[in-house]
């Protein structure tokens, strides 16, 4: 019986977690999540709620149970802010003043997306001030990363964002500069490990802009990091280094920032590599593993057929969705990289630069203009809906309990 009672408490604990949305990419890391009733076509003034920001970000909402979290460069402030699930305002914490973006029309101070664990509030801004937040909004520490370790020298603007494992809070600063991983404790904001990545490349290869992939290495918690024409696993308790692969640019191509973070599926990472707006873009595939070295060992294949730019992939019942940078969509096998259909939106010159995601088979594809596409996929592709906000979009949609959550220049938009 206790057995059984435990099984029981263990898949309602799942359940609760599953619905939330704690992280950039999901409770996953991959830009999907299941359940049924997302919705498919709305009009500007048929939304559940809509409420207008003070700043333009692209970060993406997070999620946690009756809360919503969102960063801000609010009135020229880089500003935390909660809501409940109706829109209305819990709570604003202010930090310092911005960072203006060096891209004005792409992009923003507040381009990392905050993380939670249900018990504290992580946030991360283009000016280095890098905080936790306790669920009411109070500081629990915050620390300033540009002050201590200098700015971080990238040519478009700040784009990881914080994960979390276990006690530690992930962030990576990847630049044309001192490269670096840490691990810092969630409690106090001090650094528990840090582990330096510089690699010799071409121009801007070395400029990040992915976020960390948590996953397991035998029976530890690690964390994988794409950047500088290496993919990367590290060991979360210490930061020792497991293993390395490159060979991802024989070539020595140079102005390939990575910038869409990768995707893991089973014992492999599927990695963007390349630049889809000047059509050099490429996929690899990687398997998970090993000690070391692994270039020569882990590869698995590579496809110069299709690829992305700034959108990172999506894995959805063991299959891997592409949004090209133009609209065109790859589902595919990541165990081949063969893909099983292409599919086109509806063509357009206007590009896509927030990530997609899928909810219950739907997939959401917000192009900068604003249109927000929704297709259902599987199978085939099923073009349902086309929603124009009318304003720039940039950040990821987050889906939950049968709603989307749509961030644009001005406004956050709840659908149902």
């Amino acid at each position: 019986m206790g057995v059984v009672v435990a099984a029981l408490l263990f898949s309602t604990s799942f359940l609760l977690v599953a619905e939330n949305w704690p992280s950039w990419r999901g409770p996953s890391y991959n830009g999907s999540r299941a359940g049924e009733n997302y919705p498919i076509q709305w009009g500007v003034d048929k939304v559940a709620w809509k409420i207008e920001l003070s700043g333009k970000g692209a970060s993406s909402p997070i999620v946690w149970q009756d809360r919503i979290f969102l960063t801000a460069p609010a009135e020229g402030v880089d500003t935390a802010l909660a809501f409940d699930l109706d829109g209305k305002q819990i709570w604003k914490t202010e930090f310092g003043a911005e960072t203006k973006a060096r891209h004005m029309k792409l992009g923003t101070s507040s381009n990392a997306s905050p993380v939670t664990d249900g018990k504290g509030v992580f946030v991360y801004f283009k000016s280095g001030t890098f905080a936790a937040l306790e669920m009411d909004g109070t500081i629990r520490w915050k620390r300033e990363l540009a002050k201590e370790f200098g700015r971080q020298e990238l040519y478009w603007d700040q784009g990881s964002s914080p994960v979390l494992i276990g006690d530690l809070v992930i962030l990576p600063r990847l630049h044309a500069g001192d490269s670096w991983v840490a691990g810092f404790d969630k409690a106090t904001g001090k650094i528990r490990w840090k582990q330096e990545r510089n690699y010799e490349v071409p121009a801007e290869n070395d400029n990040g802009y992915t976020t960390p992939i948590p996953i397991r290495h035998g029976d530890r918690d690690a964390l994988l990091v794409w950047c500088s024409d290496h993919l990367t696993a590290y060991a979360a308790d210490n930061g020792s280094l497991l293993w390395s692969c490159g060979g991802f640019n024989p070539k020595g191509k140079k102005l390939w920032p990575p910038i869409a973070t990768p995707v893991v599926v089973g014992d492999l990472a599927v990695i963007p590599v390349g630049r889809d707006d000047r059509k050099q873009a490429e996929v690899h595939a990687v398997r998970l593993g090993g000690k070391g070295e692994v270039t020569k060992t882990h590869r698995v294949w590579e496809s110069d057929n299709f690829g992305v730019f700034v959108t990172s992939p999506i894995e959805y019942e063991g299959r891997i969705y592409l949004l090209r940078h133009k609209g065109e969509v790859v589902c595919f096998d990541p165990k081949t990289g063969k893909p099983f259909w292409t599919a086109q939106l509806p063509k357009s010159l206007i590009p896509y630069y927030a990530s997609p995601v899928i909810a219950g088979g739907i997939f959401y594809a917000s192009r900068e203009d604003g249109v927000v596409f929704s297709a259902r996929v599987g199978e085939k592709f099923e073009l349902l809906g086309e929603n124009d906000t009318g304003q720039q979009i940039l950040a990821t949609p987050v889906p939950f309990d049968g709603k989307l959550l749509v961030r644009t220049s001005e406004s956050l938009i709840c659908v149902e």
